[in-house]
């Protein structure tokens, strides 16, 4: 029996492999913000009778105490992970702030990735077969990175705001790599494909059309967490890998740059060493 942890586990995909992970006899921790959904969650596990096999744990990971005590019930609960999988996600058409001052996207798509991919590598490490599952959009030009401005605060604007994500995620993986050489934890970047799902987020109502176009070109959910499982089951040697679907994207780079990586977990140590309430951005 594996133990899984799903950031965005309650809806869409994270939802879906969450599901598959408790059919194959699995521990799954479900981290999300919303009791209803948890609900539904709960309900499929009880189906399949492995409601004692499930964990929901209310968190906003905006929110950096919020990550920081995900970590660290984590690592009293279990003594190993087997699975960090990094979905949460959330499209904002307007710029907002969190309570700690960051930019909302930044924080949730990037800081909790930083915060729990770090703050579990000990736990992680004890496993077998450890994997981070990274649910982003690998590769691309290192352009992406506003490094002036990574928050935004001038010219807002969502698209570019997520795709920069999926960049810092990149380099976010290059550098966790590195820092954890010896722990035999692999770290797989993974675009499933577009994919029919709530497409959660707070949208214009130009944006709202423009998804509600992408939903009814997505594949199903089910092809897409087939497509993760096998990888899942089948993880690449190396300890960084990413792929576009199935397609490897080449992690030896310039997109997947040593330098651009140290800059930027300079620059989080040093966001996270300040944070509390206040403008950060």
């Amino acid at each position: 029996m594996k133990t899984a942890v799903i950031t965005g586990g309650t809806d869409g995909i994270g939802r879906k492999l969450a599901q598959t992970l408790l059919e194959r006899g699995d521990r799954v921790v479900v981290i999300g913000r919303s009791s209803v959904k948890a609900e539904a969650v709960h309900a499929a596990a009880a189906r399949l009778g492995a409601a004692d096999r499930l964990e929901f744990l209310p968190a906003d990971l905006s929110l950096v105490s919020e990550n920081h005590r995900v970590v660290d019930h984590l690592r009293s609960a279990y003594p190993a992970i087997d699975i960090l999988a990094l979905g949460a996600r959330y499209y904002r058409s307007s710029r907002a702030l969190t309570a700690d001052g960051f930019e909302a996207s930044f924080a949730l798509f990037y800081l909790s990735r930083y915060l729990l991919a770090h703050g579990l590598a000990e736990t992680l490490g004890r496993s077998t077969t450890p994997i981070v599952l990274d649910l982003s959009g690998p590769g691309g030009d290192l352009a992406r990175i506003n490094w002036d401005d990574l928050q935004f605060a001038r010219g807002y604007d969502p698209d570019a705001v997520m795709h920069q994500c999926g960049k810092l995620s990149d380099l976010l993986a290059v550098a966790f790599v590195r820092a954890h050489a010896n722990s035999g934890i692999r770290y797989l970047l993974l675009h499933p494909g577009l994919t029919a799902t709530g497409f959660t987020g707070s949208y214009s109502a130009e944006d709202a059309a423009t998804v509600a176009g992408m939903r009814r070109r997505g594949q199903p959910v089910d092809a897409a967490v087939a497509r993760i499982m096998r990888h899942l089951d089948h993880p690449a040697v190396a300890p960084l890998s990413a792929f576009m679907q199935d397609t490897p994207v080449d992690t030896t780079g310039a997109a997947f740059d040593m330098a651009a990586a140290e800059r930027l977990a300079a620059h989080t140590r040093e966001l996270l060493a300040g944070a509390g309430p206040g403008p950060h951005a």
